[in-house]
């Protein structure tokens, strides 16, 4: 695992001691956040948005043991690097990136509908 740059004090250890559906929901909060940066203009905490949120994902993929849960992460991570990179964000793609996560653990999904 690389240095994180966001979430210094953060180690896999304490990443796994939350549920999945714990750390799921903190990824979405990232790209929740990013969502309403845009909505401001802001580019720039936008961007630090999808960083966040990467490097949560990444921590999620370092400790994930399961072989076909891992692959989706891993797919997910990489649509949300290409959004990253292209740097046209818009609110229909977060939005839809959200969903695809929540999508992935049932019990975050229950609670962002209830």
């Amino acid at each position: 695992m690389y240095n994180l740059k966001f979430h210094k004090t953060l180690t896999q250890e304490k990443w796994a001691k939350f549920v999945p559906s714990k750390r799921v929901l903190m990824v979405a909060n990232e790209l929740n956040r990013a969502k309403n940066a845009l909505l401001r203009k802001d580019r720039e905490e936008t961007r630090q948005c999808y960083e966040r949120a990467m490097e949560l994902l990444d921590l999620t993929i370092s400790i994930c043991t399961e072989r076909n849960k891992r692959k989706e992460l891993l797919r997910f991570r990489e649509m949300l690097g290409l959004e990253y990179l292209k740097g046209e964000n818009e609110n229909s793609k977060i939005k839809m990136l959200t969903k695809i996560l929540l999508l992935s653990d049932k019990e975050a999904f229950n609670l962002t509908t209830t």
